[in-house]
């Protein structure tokens, strides 16, 4: 008598799923999760959400936007349409503030405006209202993490020294209306930020050795190739 294994149902039969990706459940909240999250402890942007174009709310877009129209047929004058979409880039920038370098999502002609002020800093804390218009929410938040730096609070003093105007009482008015925290919150948020930053990017660094060591093992399966047998 032959004993045979039993029979498993392909119903019955467990799933065997692998995960294709590294990133973490928390980074999959909505755009205006994340936008609270990060605004909940600054300043209002005074020009708002976009929420036409929603993630030019996370980087320097320069106030852009996709454009529409039509492409026009020269010999049949057809008209076809089709869109322009800005032309986006991820950058390091370095930023003498913070002494470290900020990976954004930054627009071509954003990058040439960086480069002629002088760096991240200077466009960044651009007092014309066509500059702050144009930072969005995202360049909103980098100007505040750099206006609690040191260096900035620094030069923001040494200006008001030359202006003539009081130093004595300018952070307490500033606390009273809610556009100023206490150096030891500003401290530990800045650290905490950090971590987060540092966090990610070792993330960014494991997916992709994880996604070559994958491509790899693919390309040795291939080679291999399936084996035939006439």
């Amino acid at each position: 008598m032959v004993c045979r294994p039993p029979s498993v149902s392909l119903l019955t039969a467990p799933i065997l799923r692998r995960a294709f990706h590294t990133s973490q459940s928390h980074s999959a909240r909505s755009a205006a999760s994340q936008l609270a999250h990060q605004h909940a402890t600054i300043p209002a942007y005074p020009h708002g959400i976009s929420h036409w174009y929603k993630q030019s709310n996370f980087g320097l877009y320069g106030a852009s936007r996709p454009q529409s129209g039509n492409t026009v047929s020269s010999r049949t004058e057809t008209k076809n349409r089709r869109k322009w979409f800005p032309n986006i880039h991820s950058q390091r920038l370095w930023s003498d503030a913070l002494d470290r370098f900020v990976r954004v999502k930054v627009q071509a002609r954003v990058i040439r405006t960086i480069d002629k002020v002088g760096g991240l800093d200077e466009y960044l804390l651009g007092e014309k209202a066509g500059r702050v218009r144009e930072l969005g929410m995202g360049g909103w938040a980098l100007r505040w993490r750099l206006m609690r730096t040191e260096k900035v609070r620094e030069r923001f003093r040494m200006q008001r020294v030359a202006m003539g105007l009081p130093e004595e009482g300018y952070e307490e008015v500033m606390k009273a209306e809610g556009g100023v925290v206490s150096e030891g919150e500003a401290v530990d948020r800045e650290r905490a930020i950090d971590r987060i930053l540092d966090k990610e990017t070792k993330r960014e660094d494991a997916g992709v050795e994880l996604g070559n060591l994958e491509l790899a093992q693919m390309g040795e399966v291939v080679k291999e190739g399936p084996r035939v047998t006439v």
